[in-house]
């Protein structure tokens, strides 16, 4: 039988079926006469699945890396929560309701008011408010719930959906892939496959209600089908698309230590984007030439306060240290839109995403930037440091903050520290109004780096996170692609280069017309890099630059698709 559903990460596997069915907690209303001890198995119950988040945050932190691993401290806090806590108790002792009954009950309203809210952010935190409840009345029940750690044989995943929590306790050396009823291509799990480099499927609707433990199962990662109790002839057939996946990666890996350029050797930089110091091994070992984005917010949102100025400089010391003469770009403070701080009191605002973010927030916040600033020019003679503002709308508010970072640059050398003269400010390109007036923006920058994701939503008008609007998010559109070269032409005419640190600089697609427009950095997940030198050693820059003004003429995203398709398709015969 053959199930379809949304390919969420590549691969092929071929293993036995293990369904991941949760039990059903029956939880009765009734009342009790002796509150005290349910009350100390409620406390029972919060510090077991403290323990079991605890663990499960460590594993994945070794196992992924801390940007995901951050997933979990929110389930930690939810169940520290003291206002979800009071409710709780309030309905044992006043109430006189079981523990399990009043959890579910406060856990419940809790999902709901989330559920409820405008910011797609604070919504999707319901559904680890039922996470972290189910396994929490799971305790009060003494029901055991499953165990994807116990998993000792080669198997794919089979569930109705995957938790945060579930899908981090996944076993890459027996886990060989996972397919569920629901789920999308940004969910946590599909977010968790990628980086664990394993296939998944998602949002099959019914893959769960039709499978059986134990039979066998091929999971195509690659075009979003599963194929239960298949042939000889299917098996082989799939088990030569691995083969040549295998041969694939193997070949991709050979060019780990080369620098990448095309057939007529021009030369462009494959950098990484990354969340923590943790990440470098990663970009080292898949032949990185520098990072092009380092995301310092996850620094905030794994601490309980601000980070210090020398918390921070040895962060920013550590990964400029770790890549020696590599060029490594710093994103200062982005916060705002879907990333909150628990400690940092916002305004709520109807639209978060173009509310008081990134470094609209930094400006209105000094002390906080000047931290920020100072920690990054103290780090700055420890390797090749390119500070980037996020967000920039205006001149104004780039020219701001210069000024600050220069009375930064002042005040430290006044202290007797010594800070590096040769560090380089660029900005973020992600608002249209600074891609029309890139001109302008080139003359008072040492780079721009163009953040697709985002500007891709403000291009369209259309919420990137809204799955209604998801058709909107067209990152070959002639409209859009203008923009880029717009921007790319802008910064050559003045002397200085531009790179890419959205999801477009990874794209098979995407890659070789930026490599035409003349893109000089490509920054993506480390996974892509070695694929991406691989495709670019295989085209000539010339014949993409011809590209690029055919692709401008086309009218739609699919017309530029089907175009590039074919020409890269020719470039590889």
């Amino acid at each position: 039988m053959k199930i379809k559903g949304i390919a969420a990460s590549d691969g092929i596997s071929i293993a036995k079926v293990y369904k991941l069915e949760s039990p059903e907690l029956i939880v009765l209303k009734d009342l009790i006469d002796d509150s005290e001890t349910e009350l100390k198995k409620l406390e029972t119950a919060l510090e077991k699945s403290i323990i079991e988040v605890q663990k499960i945050r460590d594993n994945t932190a070794k196992s992924i890396d801390e940007e995901h691993a951050m997933i979990f401290d929110a389930h930690i806090q939810i169940i520290k929560d003291p206002e979800m806590d009071r409710q709780v108790k309030d309905l044992i002792t006043e109430q006189k309701y079981n523990a399990a009954y009043a959890f579910q009950t406060v856990s419940e309203t809790f999902a709901q008011i989330f559920e409820s809210m405008d910011n797609d952010y604070m919504k999707e935190r319901a559904a680890d408010v039922r996470d972290i409840s189910k396994r929490i009345i799971s305790h009060l029940l003494n029901v055991e719930i499953s165990d994807p750690t116990l998993i000792d044989e080669e198997v794919i995943v089979v569930a109705k959906d995957l938790t945060p929590s579930d899908t981090a306790q996944l076993n890459r050396k027996f886990v060989k892939g996972f397919i569920t009823n629901i789920g999308g291509r940004t969910s946590h799990s599909a977010i968790m496959a990628r980086s664990l480099e394993i296939p998944a499927v998602v949002g099959t609707k019914n893959v769960l209600e039709n499978v059986k433990n134990g039979e066998l199962m091929i999971l195509d990662g690659l075009n979003g089908i599963a194929i239960t109790n298949p042939s000889k002839e299917e098996v082989k057939e799939y088990q030569n698309i691995q083969k040549q996946l295998l041969k694939k990666k193997e070949l991709w890996a050979t060019l780990k230590n080369s620098v990448t350029k095309t057939i007529d050797n021009h030369q462009v930089e494959l950098a990484a984007n990354i969340g923590s110091p943790e990440d470098i091994d990663s970009v080292i070992n898949n032949g990185g030439e520098g990072v092009g984005l380092y995301r310092t917010e996850f620094l905030y949102m794994n601490n309980n306060d601000f980070p210090t100025e020398d918390e921070q400089f040895i962060a920013y010391k550590m990964v400029l240290e770790s890549l020696g003469k590599h060029k490594i770009v710093i994103r200062t403070l982005d916060i705002g839109g879907d990333k909150e701080l628990s400690y940092l009191k916002m305004d709520p605002e109807l639209n978060p995403f173009l509310g008081q973010r990134a470094l609209r927030l930094c400006l209105s916040n000094i002390p906080l930037f000047k931290t920020q600033l100072r920690a990054l020019l103290r780090a700055s003679i420890y390797g090749n440091l390119h500070i980037m503002f996020p967000m920039v709308a205006t001149l104004e508010e780039l020219r701001e903050a210069k000024d600050l970072l220069k009375k930064c640059h002042l005040e430290l050398t006044k202290e007797g520290y010594e800070v590096s003269d040769s560090y380089q400010v660029g900005i973020m390109v992600e608002i249209p109004a600074v891609a029309i007036l890139a001109d302008q923006f080139a003359k008072e920058v040492d780079f721009f780096s163009i953040g697709t994701n985002d500007l891709i939503q403000y291009t369209f008008a259309a919420d990137r996170m809204n799955e209604k609007v998801a058709y909107l998010y067209q990152p070959y559109n002639p409209s859009l692609l203008r923009l880029i070269k717009m921007v790319i032409d802008a910064s050559h005419k003045e002397g200085i280069w531009t790179g890419m640190c959205g999801e477009m600089a990874g794209d098979q697609i995407a890659a070789p017309i930026l490599l035409g427009m003349g893109l000089d950095e490509f920054s993506m997940s480390a996974t892509s890099i070695l694929q991406t030198r691989y495709l670019f050693s295989h085209l000539k820059f010339e014949e993409m630059k011809k590209a690029v003004l055919e692709v401008v003429k086309l009218s739609t995203n699919k017309e530029v698709y089907d175009y590039m398709s074919e020409l890269i398709k020719k470039s590889k015969e």
